[in-house]
Formats: C-alpha cells, sequence, structure tokens
C-alpha cells in the first residue's frame, strides 16, 4: 500500500508541476526592463523576461539620445499610461542641465520627437537633474515625476562636497505637455538620490533610496501614505554599500528589488514581502552583462512578441546587406 501511495503520489506531484508550467507558458504578462550601457552614448536598451528573474537582451538600441548637453541617456524610467501611451525620461547629462530628457512611444519601437523637460530652471545654482523616475497615480490620475538636484548651502551635508549634495525634488502631470512647479519631494537629512515609489494599495507607499553620504552609499526605505509623501524617517540599509539605481517589481506575493552594486561589480537582487526583511535572491536571477540600471514594467506579453518580430526583421535584413 505504501508504494502505491508513492506512486500516486509521485503523479500528482508532477501533473501539478506541468499544470503550474503550462500556465506560465500561457501567460499574458512579461516583463520589460530599460537599459543602458557604458558610456551612454548609444541609447536606451531593453531587456525582456517572462518571469522577471530571468532577463535577455535585444541586443539594439531603441532610442538616441538627442538632448542635454552631454546628449547621453542614463538612468531611462519608462511607465505605460492607462491610454497604452509608453512615457520614458532619463537623465541626459552629469552637469549643467537643469532638466531631464522624455519620448514616448505605443509600441517601443517608433518614438515621439524628444523634448527637453527644464524642470529647475528656476533654481540658478542647481549643479544637475539626475536619475528621473516616473510613477504613474491613477487615484489623481496623473503622473509623477521625481529626481535628484544639488543647490549648494541649501541642505545640511555629510562629509561629500556641496556639490554632491543632493535632495528629492518632483513635478506633476497630466499631458507632458504642462508641468506643475517643481517642489522638495525629500529632505532625508542626507545626500539622496536614486529614488523610487512603489504603491503597495491605497494610502500605502514605500520609497526605495539611495543614502548617497560617504560612506554609505547604500539603499534604504521609507514609508507614506501618499506617493508625493510626506515620507517617514529612512529605514537602516538593506543592501551592501556601494550600491545604486534599484527598481521595484512585484511578482505573486513577493516584490523583487534589483539594484546595480557596483562596489561588488554585479547586479544584484533583494525580495520582500514587507519592505523590513529582506532575503538575498541575486544568485536567482540572471541580468545580461553590461546592464545598467533602469525601470521595470510589466506588459501585456504581445508587446515582446512584437519588438521580438521587429527585431527579427531588422537582424535579418542586416544579414542580406
Amino acid at each position: 500500500m505504501m508504494v502505491a501511495f508513492g506512486k500516486i503520489s509521485f503523479i500528482r506531484l508532477a501533473l501539478f508541476g506541468l499544470l503550474i508550467a503550462v500556465f506560465c507558458s500561457c501567460s499574458k504578462q512579461a516583463y520589460i526592463f530599460t537599459s543602458f550601457h557604458e558610456p551612454a552614448t548609444e541609447g536606451l536598451r531593453l531587456l525582456y523576461s517572462d518571469d522577471a528573474y530571468h532577463w535577455k537582451d535585444f541586443n539594439k538600441t531603441f532610442l538616441k539620445p538627442e538632448m542635454g548637453t552631454h546628449k547621453v541617456l542614463r538612468d531611462p524610467s519608462m511607465v505605460q499610461g492607462p491610454d497604452g501611451l509608453f512615457h520614458l525620461v532619463w537623465t541626459c547629462s552629469w552637469k549643467g542641465d537643469k532638466g531631464f530628457g522624455y519620448a514616448s512611444s505605443a509600441d517601443l519601437i517608433h518614438w515621439s520627437p524628444q523634448k527637453f523637460i527644464p524642470v529647475m530652471e528656476n533654481e540658478p545654482s542647481a549643479v544637475n537633474v539626475w536619475a528621473p523616475e516616473i510613477f504613474y497615480e491613477d487615484e489623481t490620475k496623473e503622473y509623477i515625476i521625481i529626481w535628484a538636484s544639488t543647490i549648494p548651502f541649501r541642505f545640511a551635508k555629510g562629509i561629500e562636497e556641496e556639490d554632491n549634495n543632493h535632495r528629492m525634488y518632483y513635478v506633476t502631470t497630466k499631458d507632458f505637455n504642462s508641468f506643475s512647479a517643481a517642489k522638495l519631494f525629500l529632505d532625508p537629512g542626507f545626500s539622496v538620490i536614486d529614488a523610487v515609489i512603489v504603491k503597495r494599495k491605497s494610502k500605502d507607499y514605500v520609497l526605495v533610496l539611495k543614502d548617497n553620504t560617504r560612506p554609505n552609499r547604500n539603499l534604504k526605505v521609507a514609508f507614506s501614505e501618499s506617493a508625493v509623501g510626506p515620507y517617514g524617517k529612512a529605514s537602516g540599509t538593506f543592501s551592501p554599500n556601494l550600491t545604486e539605481g534599484p527598481t521595484v517589481v512585484k511578482t505573486g506575493k513577493d516584490w523583487l528589488i534589483y539594484f546595480d552594486a557596483y562596489g561588488q561589480k554585479t547586479y544584484s537582487a533583494m525580495k520582500t514581502r514587507d519592505f523590513k526583511s529582506f532575503a538575498e535572491v541575486t544568485s536567482e536571477v540572471a541580468i545580461p552583462e553590461g546592464h545598467k540600471h533602469g525601470t521595470i514594467i510589466k506588459v501585456k506579453k504581445s508587446v515582446v512578441t512584437q519588438l521580438k518580430k521587429e527585431n527579427n526583421i531588422a537582424n535579418a535584413q542586416q544579414d542580406r546587406l
């Protein structure tokens, strides 16, 4: 009887595994990860995945940067609006610019003319505009864009220089033609960059951020009842030092936090369910070599299928030349 029971259990387990595999393969959802390669002059790259753990690169650039003093495309952040349109923002210069780049696309292949959004034009001493991060707030039906800027001698600082003492700012927009005035988004009492807003539910928001002070340069979280804050005191770190560029995606009951562990020369990931306890899952993820940090978004699987099709056609045409 024990042998028969074991066989039945094995068969049930195998069938269960088969059902899970079929469900995953039939899923209508996929993931896109915006990316760039150093020195960031070539433009926007995209990774894709079916499970948010294993990523592949399309091995091409989708948008060549034309905006800004240095004409780079760094820290690309993207969101898909309720109308299906993709909105992309990025860092276009290390220093000297008072805004960021913007473009939109319906299919990630054909892009609108690029715009320079001068969000800090009313701050004459602003040093930079770094890592704009875009978030769509479905309750107010508006886009919130946050970024890091340094305005020397305005805030208390650590040991970093005054031109590296960042705080987070934000604007809102409904149409990317008119924007609210730039406002202070976050002053945690230290230099902060690379923040990303996560919405768990109404009146429950998490901000994943980089403490940019020396020697920390690591990742922390803060909580708020509103997307634009105020956020509470930042937590202790959950990452090693010399890390940056977090992005967050939910898979099942887990939240995955990807980040560039540049001090360890690797791209890492943490898993959490409550943003209070974290488990490292770097060994469970696969990221193509050369990838630099961007934003992960969920898309319909048809979006990735179409991108693959267009890419295959372009490669075939190239082979015939």
